[in-house]
C-alpha cells in the first residue's frame, strides 16, 4: 500500500479532550508582516480523531491530514512528541 506524500503533518498542543474520540489541537506558526517585516504568531485549531482517548490537555502531538470523518474532523492524531527536557524531582 502506497502512502500519499501530499498529506500534511502538523505539530500542536491539545487544548481540549472533552469529546469522545476527538481532541482539539492548536497549531501555532510565525508569519511575517509584508510591510513591516516583523514576525507575529498566528494559531489555528483543528479537531483530530483520537481512537483510544489517550491524549489529554497539554500534550504535544503530531496530527496528519486524512479523509473527512465528520463535519469538522479531517485530521488524525499520529503520535505524541516527546520533549527533550524532563523535570527533576527533588
Amino acid at each position: 500500500m502506497e502512502t500519499n506524500n501530499k498529506t500534511r503533518i502538523l505539530k500542536g498542543v491539545v487544548v481540549s479532550d472533552k469529546m469522545i474520540k476527538t481532541v482539539v489541537v492548536k497549531v501555532s506558526s510565525l508569519k511575517k508582516h509584508p510591510k513591516y517585516k516583523k514576525y507575529f504568531k498566528v494559531s489555528q485549531k483543528y479537531k483530530a480523531h483520537d481512537e483510544e482517548n489517550k491524549y489529554h490537555t497539554g500534550d504535544q502531538v503530531l496530527i496528519q491530514e486524512t479523509r473527512p470523518m465528520s463535519k469538522e474532523k479531517r485530521w488524525i492524531v499520529t503520535g505524541k512528541v516527546e520533549s527533550g527536557n524532563k523535570e527533576k524531582s527533588n
